[in-house]
């Protein structure tokens, strides 16, 4: 058996457990060679519970030569200095959803990952279900007919105690609400299926059901380059 791959995680916020639980079923293929986060004190109780060795800085993390990559599970507003130590480090980078707040932060990140020769992958794990899969090979094979039509629904819910958690739902931190944050899991399946839009209209609005910086809706009408039409609410 290969030696196993030992990666780092950095951020040990809300979406850090289900990384947990994947790297608990990939023991003996993955291995966790340490953990970082800007709370110490969580960072150790972490460390202590599994037996992981707590990182001191970025710095640290990407001259380590236990460490063959790195999960990046922090919120957005922090994924550049990351993936900049990282990508100088050589580290390769899986991180969450989304790349970053803006288009220009993301293309930033993703071009300074290919200079420096380091994957990059961002986790939409939902295109790579069994049940995604197989739908993608029936509409690439045409065993359904040619794409006319596309509804993509959101109905996922979170209440206003979510959002008056520190930074939720702001600019600052998360660069925007319910698209940026929630939708982008059924608008990377979507595009999965369907390939790219070409055009789309679009209008945000935050509802009375929240009190918050940005958008609790969005609805949305697109064309697709295959000449398909679609919505997304």
């Amino acid at each position: 058996m290969p030696d196993p791959v030992r990666l780092a995680i950095i951020g040990l916020g809300m979406a850090t457990k289900p990384h947990l639980l994947a790297l608990e079923e990939l023991r003996g293929r993955v291995e966790v060679s340490g953990v970082l986060n800007r709370n110490r004190a969580k960072a150790e109780a972490v460390g202590a519970e599994h037996g992981w060795r707590v990182f001191d800085d970025l710095a640290a993390v990407a001259a380590d030569p236990g460490t063959d990559g790195v999960i990046v599970a922090t919120p957005p507003d922090q994924r550049r200095e990351i993936v900049s130590a990282m990508a100088a480090g050589g580290k390769p980078v899986l991180m969450e959803k989304p790349v970053e707040r803006t288009l220009a932060a993301a293309r930033a990140i993703v071009a300074e990952c290919a200079d420096a020769g380091v994957p990059l992958g961002i986790v939409f794990q939902h295109r790579f279900r069994a049940g995604a899969r197989r739908l993608r090979e029936l509409v690439d094979g045409g065993r359904l007919g040619e794409l006319a039509l596309v509804r993509a629904t959101v109905p996922w819910w979170r209440d206003q105690a979510y959002y008056d958690q520190p930074g939720r739902g702001t600019l600052a931190r998360d660069g925007g609400g319910v698209l940026i944050s929630q939708a982008i899991h059924v608008l990377d399946l979507m595009l999965s299926l369907t390939g790219p839009a070409a055009s789309v209209q679009a209008m945000r609005a935050t509802t009375r059901m929240h009190a918050m910086e940005t958008e609790d809706f969005v609805a949305a009408g697109l064309r697709f380059a295959s000449g398909a039409v679609g919505s997304v609410v």
